[in-house]
């Protein structure tokens, strides 16, 4: 069994920072790769970032040199860094163990002046 925990969200101004935390219980957190997701009102549900089991990352295009994932297998955590945040970044975002039904509740990050 494996719970996730995200925090880290709240509201920020265009151009501000948030730095999402995912905690992880459970074994073999340092062997799965891990996915940031992101859903905006109205809108499906879409991948943000990937980190492998080591240092291997993928993003998605919209947020590529703005936001940076990594991750502290000693601490069972990932995290999203958020930089030069916008509106459309808007979104409840969910952090999830890949290539499972692992998700956790959810963060919500509002992008407003």
């Amino acid at each position: 069994q494996v719970h996730l925990v995200e925090s880290g969200g709240g509201l920020v101004q265009p151009g501000g920072s948030l730095r999402l935390s995912c905690a992880a219980s459970g074994s073999f957190f340092s062997i799965n790769a891990m996915g940031w997701y992101r859903q905006a009102p109205g809108k499906e549900r879409e991948l943000v970032a990937r980190i492998n089991s080591g240092i291997r990352t993928n993003y998605a295009d919209s947020v590529k040199g703005r936001f940076t994932i990594s991750r502290d297998n000693a601490k069972k955590t990932v995290y999203l860094q958020m930089n030069s945040l916008k509106p459309e970044d808007t979104a409840v975002y969910y952090c999830r163990q890949e290539g499972s039904d692992y998700w956790g509740q959810g963060t919500e990050v509002t992008v407003s002046s």
